[in-house]
C-alpha cells in the first residue's frame, strides 16, 4: 500500500484532533438551590466588601498568633502533604493523557561484531562480521472516536477533583486548629478564674480557721470552707490536662512533635467577627468539597465515553527509517537506507458482552457520582443552616448568661459583706460563691462554643476558597 504524504497535512491533523468524540458531553447535574437560607432571617446580608476574607479567612479574627499557626498548616501538616502529593500525581497523569494525542518518536543506534569459532572461509580464516544500524521510528494513534480526548477529559477532571480535595483537607485542618486555639484561649480564662477563686477561698479558709481556734466557728463551717477550696483546686487541675491536650492537637495539625511545641498563656485579644451569610447559590462555588464531588461527576461522565469507544477499532500510523551497513564509515548513505510505513487497524470482533458490561459499569458509576454530588450539596446547606441558627441563638443566650453571671457575682459580693459583718453564716457565702463561679464558668464555656461555631460557619461557607482557583 502506498500512502500519500499529503494526508499528514496540518489541516488533516487538526481535523483528527477536533473530530467528534463518542459518549455524552458533560453538563453539570442540576440541584435545587433555595433563594435564601431558612435560618438567615434577621441575619447579616452578604455584601461584596463586607467581612469576607481574601484568601486568609482567619484575618477577620485579628489574631496574629492564630494567623501564624494556621499558615503553618499548608507547610508542615502531613495529611495536607499527602493530598498535595496525590494532586501532583493526578496532574502528571493528565499531562500523560495529553501527550497521548500526539505522535511518539523514538530513535535507536547499534553496532555489533559477530563470528563463529568453529567455521572458517576458503582461506582457512574464521568468519567475523560487523553490523551497524541507526534509525528512528514514529507511531501515532489517530483519535477517530475521541477515546484519547475523553481519557484526557477524565484525567483533567480527576486532577481538578484532587485539587479541590486538597483545598478541602487544608480548610478542614485549618478550621480544626482554629477551633482548638479558641477553646484553649477560653480555657486559659477558665483556669485563671479558678485560680482567683482558689486564692479567695484560701483567704476565707484562713479566717475561718482562726475563728474556729477562737471557738466562734463550728467544725462544719471549717469543713465546708475546706471542701470549697479543694473542689476549686481539682477543677483547675482538670482544665490543665484538657489544655495540654488541646496544645498537643494544635502541634499535630502543624506537623510538629508535641514535645517541641509550646503555646504560652497570653491575653486573648481576638475579635469575634460579624459573618455575613452568602447567597445559597454561592455555596456551590465556595465549598471545595462540593467542587470535588462535581469534578468527580465530570470525570465519570468522560469515563462513559472512554468505555463506549471500546466498540470501535483503533487506528495507528507507524513509520520508521534509518540506515544499516556492515561498515561504519559509510553507514549514512543512500544504498544503506531502510524504511517502513503503514497503518495498523485493531479492534475487538467478539467479546461476549464485555464491552457492553464496561459501558454499563461506567454509566452506573456516573449515576452514583451524581447522587454523591447532590448529597454533598444538601449536606453543605444543612451545615450552614445549623451554624446560622446556632450562632444566632448563642448570641442571645450569651447576653442572658452574662446578666445571670453579673447578678450571681453581685449576690456573692453582698453575702461576703454580710458574713464579714457577722449577719449570716458562712454556708450562705459558700452557696452564693459556688453559684457565682458556676455562672462565670458557664459564660466562658458558652463563649468558647460561640467562637468554635463562628469558625465552623466560615468553613461551611468555604472560607476564602473559590472554584475559580481550580486549574484550567
Amino acid at each position: 500500500m502506498k500512502l500519500n504524504y499529503g494526508v499528514f497535512s496540518p489541516l488533516f491533523f487538526a481535523l483528527l484532533l477536533t473530530g467528534c468524540a463518542v459518549g455524552p458531553d458533560y453538563h453539570r447535574p442540576t440541584v435545587a438551590v433555595p433563594l435564601h437560607y431558612k435560618e438567615a432571617q434577621g441575619w447579616h446580608e452578604a455584601r461584596p466588601q463586607d467581612e469576607r476574607s481574601k484568601g486568609e479567612w482567619w484575618a477577620v479574627y485579628h489574631d496574629e498568633t492564630l494567623a501564624s499557626l494556621l499558615r503553618q498548616v499548608k507547610i508542615s501538616n502531613q495529611n495536607v502533604a499527602m493530598y498535595e502529593a496525590q494532586y501532583r500525581q493526578a496532574r502528571a497523569l493528565a499531562a500523560e493523557s495529553r501527550a497521548d494525542l500526539f505522535p511518539t518518536v523514538s530513535g535507536n543506534a547499534s553496532g555489533t561484531r559477530s563470528g563463529s569459532q568453529g567455521s572458517s572461509n576458503s582461506s582457512g580464516q574464521r568468519t567475523v562480521s560487523n553490523a551497524f544500524s541507526a534509525g528512528a521510528s514514529a507511531s501515532w494513534e489517530l483519535d477517530l472516536w475521541g477515546k484519547l480526548r475523553r481519557t484526557l477529559e477524565q484525567n483533567k477532571a480527576s486532577q481538578q477533583a484532587s485539587q479541590a480535595e486538597l483545598a478541602s483537607i487544608t480548610l478542614s485542618a485549618q478550621s480544626e486548629l482554629a477551633q482548638d486555639y479558641f477553646q484553649l484561649r477560653i480555657m486559659d480564662q477558665q483556669i485563671a478564674l479558678y485560680q482567683r477563686s482558689v486564692s479567695a477561698y484560701q483567704r476565707y479558709l484562713q479566717v475561718i480557721e482562726n475563728k474556729y481556734q477562737a471557738g466562734s466557728e463550728s467544725r462544719a463551717t471549717l469543713a465546708q470552707a475546706q471542701t470549697q477550696l479543694e473542689s476549686a483546686r481539682a477543677s483547675a487541675l482538670d482544665y490543665q490536662w484538657q489544655r495540654a491536650q488541646l496544645e498537643h492537637a494544635i502541634a499535630l495539625l502543624q506537623g510538629k512533635n508535641p514535645a517541641s511545641f509550646r503555646l504560652p498563656v497570653a491575653a486573648f485579644t481576638a475579635t469575634l467577627p460579624v459573618i455575613p451569610s452568602a447567597l445559597p447559590a454561592d455555596l456551590l462555588q465556595r465549598r471545595p468539597d462540593i467542587a470535588y464531588a462535581e469534578r468527580n461527576v465530570a470525570a465519570q461522565n468522560a469515563a462513559v465515553g472512554v468505555a463506549i469507544a471500546g466498540y470501535y477499532p483503533d487506528l495507528t500510523l507507524s513509520a520508521s527509517g534509518g540506515f544499516s551497513s556492515s561498515v561504519l564509515h559509510n553507514l549514512v548513505s543512500l544504498p544503506n537506507r531502510v524504511w517502513s510505513l503503514g497503518p495498523e487497524l485493531s479492534g475487538t470482533l467478539l467479546d461476549f458482552g464485555a464491552t457492553s458490561a464496561q459501558v454499563e459499569q461506567a454509566r452506573a458509576a456516573y449515576d452514583a457520582s451524581v447522587a454523591s454530588y447532590r448529597q454533598a450539596v444538601l449536606e453543605g446547606f444543612v451545615e450552614v443552616e445549623n451554624y446560622l441558627v446556632e450562632l444566632h441563638t448563642l448570641d442571645d443566650e450569651r447576653l442572658a448568661r452574662q446578666r445571670a453571671s453579673d447578678a450571681a457575682q453581685d449576690s456573692a459580693r453582698v453575702t461576703r459583706n454580710q458574713y464579714d459583718a457577722g449577719m449570716i453564716d458562712y454556708l450562705d457565702v459558700a452557696t452564693t460563691e459556688n453559684t457565682s463561679l458556676s455562672q462565670q464558668q458557664s459564660l466562658l464555656s458558652l463563649q468558647s462554643t460561640q467562637w468554635v461555631a463562628s469558625v465552623k460557619l466560615i468553613a461551611a461557607l468555604g472560607g476564602g476558597w473559590d472554584a475559580q482557583s481550580l486549574s484550567q
